[in-house]
């Protein structure tokens, strides 16, 4: 072979090896790209599935309350999580002071009078202290209204929806009526039936003289009476349940747009 043919030869061969070498580097490059979108689109997926469990979280945290279907004055739903503005726990009872105190109610309807018994229901007093200090109450609904069988109006709840309640919950149940009759002015903690430590801040106004059967957890909280304006509450009963219904919210809507306690 003539040199001339020989460095034709040994010069297409480093070109083949060039050509090669940028083969194997475009395919590593686009290796490298492949696998960069691969984990792109595996973080994306992650960030949904991520963003889909806390959506369904906050959702589960909202909706998984209990509904009692009882007729008794339970609270409508298991009360959840409303106010930030409360502690995770209760307030001690000896903020009760074992003392008698005075609620005054200011509401669209007209105002009521209420003796709070802090000596035979000490957590209840104290939890109602609390939370009308703070003004939990205000602007909130009277948003059940039962006109058979048992006769109260139904309030406490800052969502209107018989779900609503503070960050915390409270038990046992304190001064309920041996004999189950809850008289007329009674004013009594409602929670969920068969669980006792499920009260919070819902509260139930008997309006005339009612027999609340107990169930496995007891019967209700008895912790305070009304004094003035019961008439208030018998007013808005007359005009019955919003459709007509015997279990509802009141036809005439009433808001709770202040209580002092002292």
């Amino acid at each position: 072979m003539s040199p001339n043919k020989r460095e034709r030869e040994y010069a297409r061969r480093r070109h083949e090896q060039w050509m090669e070498r940028q083969r194997t580097a475009k395919m590593r490059r686009r290796r490298k790209r492949i696998a960069a979108i691969a984990a792109v689109g595996v973080l994306g997926i992650v960030g949904v599935i991520a963003l889909v469990s806390q959506t369904a979280n906050k959702s589960a945290a909202v909706s998984s309350s209990s509904s009692p279907t009882t007729p008794s004055a339970a609270a409508s739903a298991t009360p959840t999580s409303t106010s930030p503005s409360t502690a995770a726990t209760p307030p001690s009872p000896t903020l009760a002071e074992a003392r008698a105190w005075t609620a005054d109610l200011t509401t669209s309807a007209g105002n009521l009078g209420i003796t709070l018994d802090g000596a035979l229901a000490p957590q209840a007093v104290a939890s109602f202290v609390y939370l009308a200090k703070l003004g939990y109450f205000d602007n909130t609904s009277c948003h059940r209204l039962t006109v058979t069988g048992i006769f109260v109006l139904q309030c406490g709840d800052p969502t209107g929806s018989g779900s609503g309640g503070p960050s915390y919950r409270f038990g046992p149940i304190e001064n309920a009526p041996a004999d189950n009759v809850y008289p007329a002015g009674t004013v009594a903690m409602a929670r969920v039936g068969t669980d006792a430590n499920s009260q919070g801040s819902q509260f139930f106004i008997v309006y005339k003289d009612s027999t609340i059967p107990a169930d496995t957890a007891g019967g209700y909280t008895v912790f305070g009476h009304v004094t003035t304006g019961l008439d208030v509450v018998t007013t808005v009963a007359a005009s019955g349940v919003s459709g007509g219904k015997t279990d509802g919210p009141p036809s005439i809507p009433v808001t709770i747009q202040g209580v002092a306690v002292k």
